[in-house]
């Protein structure tokens, strides 16, 4: 049973040793992005534009709305799907950044929507741990291909 009164958002956030210019930057920049997240885009994100970002390796891609972009503090876009996603980047230091992203938007009964927020938690939480691995020591650890080994187009 479908219950459009009920919504949910899916949280995850992450404490990134790096400068807050450098950790925006990683998602602005799709030359960056494609290192921890998503393989093709088909350019920088800037507010008003539409993107595409592709997972090559799954065969499936998303269009990406950019509504809102605060220098060095907030993207918010909206998928194709008509759920938004919201990065939130809050300096620590001088040399630590939290990133906060959340997920909202999600449809169908509470069950599905429960799974969507789920599946967005992990996936978001494999994000934030890839680019940390990245941004901090350098190191491609391609979480989000060996995610889902089975479901690679590629292989």
């Amino acid at each position: 049973m479908e219950d459009s009164n009920y919504t949910s958002t899916a949280n995850v956030e992450m404490l990134i040793r790096r400068p807050i210019e450098q950790v925006f930057q990683a998602f602005i920049d799709p030359e960056i992005t494609t290192k921890f997240w998503f393989t093709k885009s088909s350019g920088r994100l800037e507010q008003g534009k539409q993107v595409r970002w592709d997972w090559e390796m799954y065969g499936v891609g998303s269009d990406v709305d950019v509504k809102e972009i605060e220098e060095n503090q907030r993207i918010f876009i909206e998928l194709d799907d008509r759920t938004t996603v919201d990065w939130v980047f809050t300096p620590r230091s001088e040399n630590e950044t939290m990133v906060t992203i959340t997920n909202a938007g999600f449809k169908g009964t509470q069950e599905e929507i429960v799974n969507q927020v789920i599946d967005s938690t992990g996936g978001f939480t494999i994000v934030l741990c890839g680019l940390k691995a990245f941004l901090e020591q350098g190191i491609l650890l391609h979480l989000v291909a060996d995610r889902f080994p089975d479901a690679n187009v590629n292989k």
